[in-house]
């Protein structure tokens, strides 16, 4: 071995007995103490004692406590390896910091009676907010049109996959029409809810307004009957988001080699045969992803239905996330409101988890 690789050897220390217990004994101290207080202050906020705390300040500085033990500890009983571990160890606590506590804490809020508008401040009651969940029709109708919204993102694949193909043709200003059919995604859905949904759309002197009069529709209200409402608004959030999976597509089709096509061309396949066995399987992994993202991003849509309908008419285009908005905004309650977004949440997880189980089972024997 070399005198240049000696540097990367790090060779085990002989740690004695006693430091191996000093180590152990700060972490297990220093976590017993933050347990001990996190107990107390839930206790606390639970309404079951009053133990002097103001606020969660002494949770946070018990944690902070805990993870330099932790990280010294590291160092006690592992030597030069433990070392090794301090480059990572500390940004792990660290996002630990920023995901495990607010989300013990939304949980702690979501079984509680927190409205701003009431001054006797957060209480905690138990399953009442799960029982008025159960029993929220609101709630459950904005479930159903997301359910509504995302099967929708078919449609959008479909018009995504069509015009990647055409930009991949061999045509005229093909740069151009890349760029053009990419306006849209750089828009803001705040901005795209305004200049479409309140101006274009809109029922008086809006210009698509006047050209269905001009066709022959008596009463162009774009936001007016239930179903035209939320097709209206699957409509404009597919025109921002489709050059997204567009995009996607046209980067994997340009990634197939012209040899395969070339020689599928020369056995006389045409062009439907050439794209149902050569090209759509070949772009089942790209396919898959790019949906994938756009469920994510449809499941949170909220922006242009916030700025646009409000949720109108009676829920129609309500998704879940406006409705946890106006839970906040206009009723002030955030017990309730952080529940149903503590439902959300794991409504998602598993959702999402089983759609990409089931994506790989289907695309495993087609690729």
């Amino acid at each position: 071995m070399s005198n240049g690789d000696l540097l990367h050897v790090v060779t085990n220390d002989n740690i004695s007995p006693r430091r191996k217990a000093l180590g152990r004994g700060v972490v297990w101290g220093s976590a017993a103490l933050m347990a001990v207080i996190a107990a107390l202050q839930t206790l606390q906020s639970t309404g079951h004692g009053d133990f002097g705390f103001a606020n969660w300040r002494p949770t946070l500085y018990a944690y902070c406590l805990w993870a330099t033990c932790l990280c010294w500890a590291q160092v006690l009983l592992h030597g030069e390896h433990g070392k090794r571990t301090l480059f990572v160890l500390p940004a792990a606590l660290f996002v630990v910091s920023l995901t495990v506590f607010p989300l013990l804490f939304g949980l702690l809020i979501a079984f509680s009676s927190w409205n701003l508008s009431s001054p006797d401040g957060r209480q905690f009651n138990g399953l009442d907010n799960v029982r008025q969940m159960w029993a929220d029709p609101f709630y459950w109708n904005a479930m159903w049109n997301m359910l509504a919204y995302s099967a929708a993102i078919i449609v959008e694949y479909a018009i995504a996959f069509g015009l990647a193909l055409l930009l991949n043709a061999e045509i005229r200003a093909r740069k151009f029409f890349r760029v053009a059919f990419l306006l849209p995604l750089m828009l803001s859905p705040v901005a795209v809810s305004w200049m479409i949904g309140k101006s274009m759309l809109e029922a008086r002197y809006g210009p698509l307004a006047r050209l269905g009069r001009f066709l022959g529709w008596d009463n162009p209200s774009f936001f007016g009957s239930p179903e035209v409402a939320k097709l209206t608004i699957m409509a404009m959030d597919a025109w921002t988001y489709i050059p997204f999976m567009m995009i996607m597509i046209l980067a994997g089709l340009q990634a197939i080699p012209k040899e395969l096509t070339e020689a599928a061309k020369v056995d006389g396949a045409n062009g439907w045969r050439n794209f149902w066995e050569i090209t759509f399987p070949l772009m089942l992994p790209v396919s898959i992803t790019a949906i994938l993202i756009r469920i994510i991003f449809k499941l949170k849509l909220a922006d242009v239905v916030i700025n646009v309908t409000s949720g109108g008419p009676g829920g129609a285009t309500d998704t879940v996330t406006s409705f946890i908005f106006r839970e906040y905004r206009d009723r002030s309650n955030v017990g309730y409101g952080t529940l149903l977004a503590m439902v959300y949440l794991v409504v998602i997880i598993i959702g999402m988890t089983l759609l990409m189980k089931l994506a790989d089972r289907w695309m495993r024997p087609r690729t």
